[in-house]
């Protein structure tokens, strides 16, 4: 329940630690600084569906405070999410599994990790994640879904069994509110061993469901 506590606390810091420690974390170490010198020479280059700059420091600021070390994403597209889920968890000693069903963009995730300096954090899957997330072996404790939004509701009942009490389960684009997301929000809020919060700085929207029980 502690960590729980903590993992509240963070999404209510996470708008004034941004705007007051700006768009990237510190450098600290070699590999902070080459991930920044990444994104800074990329931050006007990401297309195919890829997030903001504030949502991908939101990403990484959830898995870093909580030091979360087992991490998946569903929806690669060419990366800029995963640089930001891997740069935290490089902090952590953890990884990323992230699923792209697209070669193409999958390709380019492959080599923008290798630039970023990130590949040894990021064990990256080409295929379709319907087929690819019921087999993963869990446990885990931070999930970021990215994908077909049809597929929320039915991406979060794969990962529900394999994710820890105190992970967090999170969803992009949630501001949007289609008819797939509504019903993935409205599962998820219903939920008694889950509590469902929202980044208030995310204009895409990004939900925030963390796990307090099994049942």
């Amino acid at each position: 329940m502690e960590r729980i506590k903590c993992v509240a606390i963070v999404f209510l810091m996470i708008f004034w630690g941004c705007k007051a420690q700006g768009q990237y974390p510190e450098i600290e170490n070699n590999t902070d600084k080459r991930v920044k010198a990444f994104l800074e020479e990329n931050a006007n280059n990401w297309r195919d569906m890829n997030v903001s700059i504030t949502d991908g420091r939101i990403l990484y600021d959830l898995v870093l405070e909580n030091d979360f070390k087992r991490a998946v994403e569903i929806g690669t597209s060419t990366g800029h999410s995963a640089v930001w889920i891997a740069w935290a968890l490089s902090r952590t000693g953890g990884k990323l599994i992230t699923i792209e069903i697209d070669k193409e963009r999958y390709l380019k995730a492959k080599a923008n990790f290798k630039k970023a300096g990130l590949e040894d954090y990021i064990d990256a899957r080409l295929g379709d994640a319907h087929q690819i997330v019921p087999r993963l072996q869990g446990k885990f404790d931070f999930v970021f879904n990215d994908a077909d939004k049809y597929w929320y509701k039915n991406y979060f009942i794969d990962l529900d069994p394999k994710l820890k009490i105190g992970g967090c389960f999170t969803a992009h684009n949630t501001a949007m509110r289609v008819s797939g997301i509504r019903e993935f929000l409205e599962y998820v809020e219903a939920l008694d061993n889950y509590e469902t919060t929202f980044a208030p700085n995310s204009r895409s929207g990004i939900s925030i469901s963390c796990k307090k029980s099994d049942k």
